[in-house]
């Protein structure tokens, strides 16, 4: 039987700022043996969904870049990102034709995927009576976004509870609501940074967010002063540049900042990022700063067994709302990557393969 070809997006090369799809990131149709037996200890699967998201501007770099925040896409080689898959053939005993997995694999209608990327393969539960989450959903609140959202909040943020002010840059993105609405369950204060008049009625309305701002049409700090007063227990930054730069002013005395990304930076060449000038309020607030990476072993070992658990039993009692941003085709998700790293969407980003 002739191989299948297998539409598959592909990092075809370097970018110098901004990606531009049909040069940095395209659509190819490449041979793919669906007969073919599965990698030696992995899985072959089809690939339903795609998950976009910011960290990935960080894989399009040279292999040789010795940084270790993802894994590097190779020039010429799909890019390898979260999926929502079904299992078609396994070599591996965690896995049987016909389950639901969280993969990282090569972005293509199937994937192949080899046994040290089926070791970061989830598979996830079967339907549970009364609980009806969309694939979508799974792909943001089950997935990398709602994951990163609930380690980073309860490995670092400090006793929360009522009376404490928590303040999220892109509020409204895939992780910027889980975070939120997980603070807003432990009483605090939440206040959110979004891109639109849309947005900010989406976070505080549907959410439920205490409030929000559009930073479009309104200065942080006179946000912040009209929204946050008192000043700033926790700052989780998703944003970095001006934003990052003038929460740090807001913050109370013992206060801890998240760094979960800097999306406003991703694309910029270095001698055109984003200074921070306000940094000696590090130490005469005495601040605490963590970055964080959510795949950290130490961070999966710690949270993944009870993550699953929490996130749908909150998505059930409807104390977890989601909006994801669903783009159809394959073809069309170079334009996407884009659009996400622009802000131009609104919640999660996700590629549904094909409108199977």
């Amino acid at each position: 039987m002739a191989p299948h070809l297998n539409k598959t997006l592909i990092f075809k090369a370097i970018p110098t700022g901004w990606p531009v799809p049909g040069e940095d990131l395209t659509v190819e149709s490449r041979p793919f043996d669906r007969e073919a037996p599965p990698p030696l200890g992995g899985i072959t699967i089809k690939n339903h969904y795609l998950s976009l998201d910011p960290y990935q501007r960080g894989q399009m770099r040279a292999a040789t870049d010795p940084g270790t925040y993802s894994l590097a896409w190779k020039v010429g080689e799909p890019a390898v990102m979260t999926t929502l898959s079904t299992v078609l053939k396994s070599d591996n005993p965690t896995f049987a034709p016909g389950d639901m997995v969280s993969a990282m694999a090569a972005a293509g209608e199937y994937a192949a995927v080899p046994k040290e990327l089926a070791a970061l393969t989830r598979k996830l539960p079967g339907p549970i009576p009364g609980v009806e989450i969309a694939p979508a959903t799974l792909m943001g609140a089950l997935g990398i976004a709602g994951l990163g959202a609930y380690i980073s909040f309860y490995e670092f943020v400090k006793e929360p509870r009522a009376g404490k002010t928590f303040v999220v840059s892109a509020a409204s993105g895939g992780l910027g609501q889980v975070v939120g609405q997980i603070a807003k369950l432990h009483g605090m204060k939440v206040v959110g940074s979004t891109g639109s008049q849309e947005k900010v009625d989406f976070v505080t309305k549907e959410l439920g967010f205490s409030s929000a701002w559009n930073y479009k049409t309104e200065k942080t700090r006179d946000a912040l002063n009209r929204l946050a007063p008192e000043g700033i227990d926790v700052y989780y930054d998703n944003v970095g540049g001006e934003q990052l730069e003038t929460a740090i002013t807001f913050m109370k005395d013992y206060g801890t900042i998240i760094s979960s990304g800097m999306v406003s930076q991703y694309n910029k060449p270095d001698e055109q990022k984003y200074g921070i000038r306000t940094g000696m309020n590090f130490f005469l607030k005495r601040l605490t700063i963590n970055g964080f990476i959510c795949s950290d072993p130490q961070h999966l070992e710690k949270y993944l067994p009870t993550f699953g658990n929490d996130m749908v039993t909150w998505i059930a009692e409807g104390k977890i709302k989601t909006k994801e941003e669903v783009v159809t085709g394959i073809d069309k998700s170079p334009e996407a990557m884009v659009k996400m790293w622009s802000g131009d969407k609104f919640g999660k980003m996700v590629v549904k393969v094909d409108e199977d």
